[in-house]
């Protein structure tokens, strides 16, 4: 039987992004203020689904990893964060390179990468979910007949 590895959930990048998103989607939302590209790039509702969305990834992201229970739950909650949060940074990757064109380049790039290791913890976490379902399935007990075994009793 192969040996599964999962990797640590405790990432420093990742937890510091993390914590980072809540706490600037709040003070976007409690200062009522907006990045210029994100005002002229996005739609009025787009916006404000963009902060509340850095707020959700957040916190959903720091559940997911510092989850108590079952792996399997922690790991689907932090595939949920991350695809979020890559989809929201590359939403704002793409404002600043619109708007803000060659002077937005290292802006553009630093946001774009934290998009891009959010895709990249995302193809992790899948693998690793597939890992955990391979071996939750090995070790399921088989009957002699080749089906699941079962406790019996009878009408």
């Amino acid at each position: 039987m192969p040996h599964n590895r999962i990797r640590p959930r405790h990432q420093p990048f990742e937890i510091a992004v993390m914590v980072t998103a809540p706490v600037c989607g709040v003070l976007l939302i409690s200062l009522g203020v907006r990045p210029q590209s994100v005002e002229v790039a996005m739609p009025g509702p787009i916006q404000v689904g963009w902060e509340f969305g850095l707020v959700v990834a957040g916190v959903a992201g720091l559940l997911g990893i510092f989850w108590p229970g079952r792996l399997s739950t922690a790991l689907g909650t932090e595939l949920a964060s991350v695809l979020m949060l890559g989809t929201i940074t590359g939403m704002y990757a793409v404002a600043v390179a619109v708007v803000a064109g060659q002077q937005g380049v290292a802006a553009t790039s630093f946001v774009g990468a934290v998009s891009i290791g959010s895709g990249w913890r995302a193809a992790q976490i899948v693998r690793d979910l597939r890992a955990l379902t391979r071996a939750a399935q090995a070790a399921q007990p088989v009957g002699l007949d080749g089906g699941v075994a079962s406790t019996g009793g009878g009408t």
